[in-house]
């Protein structure tokens, strides 16, 4: 729903990336923004600021080298739309932090692994090694 694992990407990515790199994320489905995702962003001095959730159709663009997918559905559904296209697509695995119930000091760390676990990936996939700088 483009409100929690996709939005974090999107703008951990934009950190690392030259901003000559267009970086986007959307939903499968529409959803409402998550403030257990702000909350955590905060905690890196991050903001999405006004930003809202998208869905695949809110894209302006349609033309992608890579399109990295963080859920089964999500996965299913980039691999459907590009059938015909020559654009990479992976798979990403992350867990739903929305499923975790308890404290709230509980679902903030449930956030928090989907945040590092972003940020490795990120890092491992878009920056080299030696230098710590975009590829």
């Amino acid at each position: 729903m483009n409100a929690v694992r996709s939005p974090m990407a999107e703008l951990l990515a934009r950190q690392v990336l030259p901003a000559t790199s267009f970086v986007a994320s959307a939903g499968v489905r529409g959803g409402e923004r998550d403030p257990f995702v702000d909350a955590v962003l905060a905690e890196d001095g991050l903001s999405l600021g006004d930003r809202r959730p998208r869905t695949l159709d809110d894209l302006e663009d349609d033309y992608f080298d890579l399109i990295i997918t963080l859920s089964p559905e999500a996965h299913h559904t980039a691999l459907e739309l590009t059938r015909s296209l020559a654009v990479d697509v992976e798979y990403w695995p992350m867990p739903d932090p929305t499923g975790v119930g308890g404290t709230r000091e509980q679902i903030m760390a449930a956030y928090r692994e989907v945040r590092e676990r972003l940020k490795a990936r990120i890092g491992s996939r878009f920056l080299a090694p030696e230098a710590g700088k975009p590829r």
